[in-house]
């Protein structure tokens, strides 16, 4: 039986700068727009975690069942290990994206925009979807894709829409920077896994590409996000070009990943990309309020 720790362990928490930044970003982008609602902020927030850890334990869940998760490098596996019942880490996620639902459905509520029910539901899907059901898309390469746009456009977009009930083209382009970097946070998990995946069928972008190729494509995903607050500057003010600071912790990550470091030697990457990813979400977020 799973210990306490090992929950929390199966939670992945490493993986919440994906949930924080975006947020941070969004609540930043309202605060410009002199729209800043703390309440609906947290509302967003609590949403946004809810669902990282649901697709968290939907992945254990529904790789191990799948027997994918056998022989992996990286955090515990509850199911793949026999840590947990799959019917309790199944349980988990759908209590967490319970939670996802709730307060999504509360900030429907607050704004009466119910087009979000929408966009809530679509966010469980493709959480559920990555590597469940009968065709997961996470198993064809196309993870990249859905991180994009479910942990950059619509997490930026989406908390800056409940508060200004618009949508602008600094929203657009500011969910860029963050969904490029969530998505270097996954190429540099599945670069690692890369000889696992091969062996039990699971095609991942890294496993199409291959070892060099996914090297270079997180240079340009981390590179390419530090692009965004240049255009951000251009439409707000100067003062956003301080969260392109933040591109000194880049440097660790990228020497890791393109000195062809492999297995457990890319974990402390996939740290510090996390970690980049975090810092920049919280200082463009800070200097767009300020700016």
């Amino acid at each position: 039986m799973a210990t306490a720790a090992q929950w929390l362990e199966g939670a992945r928490p490493r993986t919440l700068p994906a949930a924080i930044a975006p947020v941070a970003v969004g609540a930043g982008l309202a605060a410009n727009a002199g729209s800043f609602i703390l309440v609906r902020v947290l509302l967003a927030l609590v949403v946004s975690v809810a669902l990282q850890i649901g697709v968290n334990y939907a992945n254990d869940y529904s790789d191990g069942i799948k027997g994918t998760d056998a022989a992996r490098v990286g955090p515990v596996r509850l199911v793949g290990q026999g840590l947990a019942p799959a019917a309790r880490v199944r349980g988990a996620a759908f209590a967490s994206f319970a939670v996802a639902a709730v307060c999504g459905l509360a900030l429907v509520l607050v704004t009466a925009q119910w087009w979000l029910l929408l966009v809530g539901v679509a966010s469980i899907a493709a959480a559920w979807l990555y590597t469940g059901g009968p065709r997961p898309y996470g198993y064809a390469g196309l993870g990249e894709v859905f991180v994009f746009v479910f942990f950059g456009i619509v997490p930026v977009v989406g908390t800056a829409y409940v508060q200004t009930l618009t949508i602008t083209a600094p929203d657009i382009i500011a969910s860029v920077g963050v969904g490029l970097l969530a998505c270097a946070i996954l190429v540099t998990n599945n670069l690692r896994d890369i000889p696992g995946d091969s062996a039990v069928g699971k095609v991942t972008l890294a496993v199409r590409l291959g070892d060099r190729r996914t090297r270079h494509l997180y240079a340009v995903l981390v590179t390419a996000s530090f692009v965004v607050p240049v255009a951000l500057a251009a439409l707000i003010s100067p003062w956003v070009l301080l969260a392109s600071t933040t591109a000194v912790l880049a440097i660790a990550p990228l020497r890791v990943v393109l000195g062809g470091a492999g297995g457990r030697a890319l974990i402390p990457a996939l740290k510090e990309t996390g970690l980049l990813l975090l810092v920049y979400g919280l200082v463009l977020g800070l200097v767009l309020a300020l700016a």
